[in-house]
């Protein structure tokens, strides 16, 4: 490690590394199954029917010359660029360059298209569906914003090229297929966003499906899904309010896109504070909107609908409008949460996007498949945590009965050791060394056995002692100064601080073993749902070669976060650990 002298399997990791990344397609709206893009997949394919859609163009020319109004050397050369052109996308396409699966590659078709119409007659030509080629690719692969652009991009193009050649027995016609264009064109739009919202919804339910790593608790998890469910619906907030079915407490969780994101639980809220989230009828689905621009003074109320049914009715109810204001939003949807020993409701408000009914039925979806998994993380947090508890006592008799006596033995055979020799022994001093080792390391293990017996909370006061105590040892039998600290708070329950504090000591235990440092530092720090840790030490001015600590690095992979070693200007080297929280 840290201006390592000795480097393992560091050679290994790297390759792994590489390996990994090379599955990895760069680039957003890029989704990569088992090392195979999708979006490659999808442009390889078009690719293909364009360049069969233009060979099939050009020999159209050839076949039936007499159905087009004049060919010659210009109308022929566009025909072949085209060729040209789809024989270059197919090909990059085919070697994975990601530059060919953006948007700008179906703009060009639509060019390329109003350049055929163009050169080949106008209206009368029959090469206007070409353009279907370009509304379809764009709406099944991009949604109905892009696809509704390329289909008035083609209409336009199409009415243009259409007037500037126009006569005037032409305009039906003209007006005919311009109408077809377009009319078809939105169709192909809309059923194309269907296609995309049907993949963002799978891959949404696929996301919270996902058992979250059991180091991190129920908190973790409820807070993964919400954000995951805040960024699907682009809202603005993300509430869960749930009652205690024995005490009748209630609980609330908040998420807000104004707020850095971090680890959130359940914080205690009075009823009365609670009351307008829990007016409604418990079984309900709940849709609500309120106008822009209000026609009548008669209240918008809300969409209801009973769970597992497709009824919807109509509630003309103030309380949804009020709670609509108290949320800020334009719109919120909600439906029903229960569990084992709790229940409530999740709400999801927007002030820019309109929610509607099909967006509160899959919100039902997402709860039903995530919530289960949370109650079973619940009962393997509680499980673990109990066993932890008796695994700690059984442990700490175990110290107590088999470490922790020896090591008195040895410490009262060195007392005695001492005593028979003389004052002018020269060996005095290294075994009154030895008596004060053992001593200490007496004195640690009577600490661990103590700490062992009693139920951890892993609060960041009880991390920050352990790295002290631990500081404070490396000082006095090493010689190494290391500072130790803290920015901000940190949110980890004891079973992430126990791998912490690990990670930590074999940082530490690297420099002392692999270095000549005399000095260093540890620097806590959670921020936007990540733990960092820097472990730092000098270098001596030498500048380090590349390596990677195997032991550090297998700890934070399974933890799913990720190490990053450089040199900082002082000359430093600086080992950064980040871990999700």
């Amino acid at each position: 490690m840290f201006h390592a002298k000795r480097i393992e399997g560091s050679t290994m990791l790297n390759s792994q590394a590489q390996d990994q990344k090379s599955c990895t397609l760069a680039g957003p709206n890029h989704e990569v199954y088992s090392g195979v893009s999708e979006d490659a997949t999808d442009a390889l394919l078009i690719g293909r029917m364009r360049l069969l859609l233009a060979v099939s163009g050009l020999l159209a020319i050839f076949v039936d010359p007499e159905a087009l109004d004049a060919i010659d050397t210009v109308t022929l050369s566009v025909f072949i660029c085209y060729v040209g052109y789809s024989v270059v996308i197919y090909v990059c396409t085919t070697l994975k360059k990601p530059t060919f699966y953006g948007k700008a590659i179906h703009w060009l078709d639509v060019i390329w298209f109003a350049l055929i119409i163009l050169f080949t007659g106008g209206i009368n030509s029959f090469y206007f569906l070409f353009f279907f080629f370009a509304i379809l690719t764009s709406s099944f692969r991009w949604g109905l914003e892009e696809g509704a652009r390329v289909t008035l991009a083609s209409t336009s193009l199409f009415a243009a090229t259409g007037l500037l050649l126009e006569t005037e027995n032409e305009l039906t016609r003209l007006l005919l297929r311009t109408i077809f264009l377009l009319s078809l064109g939105y169709l192909s739009a809309h059923w194309g966003e269907s296609k995309v919202r049907l993949k963002r919804r799978l891959a949404m339910l696929r996301d919270v499906s996902q058992l979250s790593n059991p180091r991190f608790g129920v908190d973790n998890t409820i807070t993964s899904v919400l954000e995951k469910t805040q960024d699907f619906f682009k809202a603005d907030c993300c509430i869960v309010i749930m009652r205690d079915k024995e005490t009748g407490s209630h609980t609330l969780r908040s998420i807000r896109r104004t707020k850095p994101r971090t680890s959130v639980s359940a914080s205690p809220i009075s009823a009365e504070a609670a009351a307008p989230f829990t007016l409604f009828p418990r079984e309900h689905i709940l849709v609500h909107a309120r106008r822009r621009w209000k026609l009548s003074d008669t209240p918008i109320g809300y969409l209801a609908s009973d769970s597992g049914t497709s009824t919807w009715v109509h509630h003309s109810d103030k309380a949804a409008d009020s709670l609509a204001e108290l949320l800020e939003a334009r719109s919120f949807i909600s439906v029903p949460l229960s569990m084992r020993t709790e229940e409530g409701r999740i709400f999801v408000a927007s002030s820019e996007t309109a929610l509607g009914k099909s967006d509160a039925l899959f919100l039902a979806h997402i709860v039903a498949q995530a919530f289960p998994m949370i109650e079973n993380i619940d009962l393997l947090d509680r499980m673990a945590s109990e066993a932890a508890s008796l695994e700690r006592r059984r442990m700490a008799m175990d110290l107590h009965d088999t470490a922790l006596q020896p090591y008195i033995g040895l410490k009262l055979a060195l007392s005695a050791v001492r005593k028979k020799a003389s004052e002018d022994n020269p060996l005095n001093v290294d075994l009154e060394r030895l008596m004060a080792m053992a001593a200490q390391v007496i004195g640690d293990l009577r600490h661990y056995a103590g700490a062992m017996r009693k139920d951890m909370n892993g609060t960041e006061p009880a991390l920050l002692a352990a790295l002290r105590r631990h500081a404070a040892h490396i000082m006095k039998f090493y010689g190494i100064k290391i500072d130790i600290g803290m920015d901000g708070d940190l949110h980890m329950n004891d079973r992430l601080m126990a791998e912490v504090l690990q990670l930590v000591r074999e940082g530490l235990s690297n420099i002392c073993k692999h270095t000549v440092a005399q000095k260093g530092a540890v620097k806590l720090q959670c921020m936007s749902g990540w733990l960092r840790i820097r472990i730092e030490n000098e270098s001596g001015g030498e500048k380090t070669a590349p390596f990677s600590p195997r032991s550090i690095s297998e700890r934070v992979a399974a933890l799913g976060g990720k190490v990053v070693i450089i040199n900082d200007p002082d000359g430093n080297t600086v080992v950064n650990i980040e871990i999700p929280t």
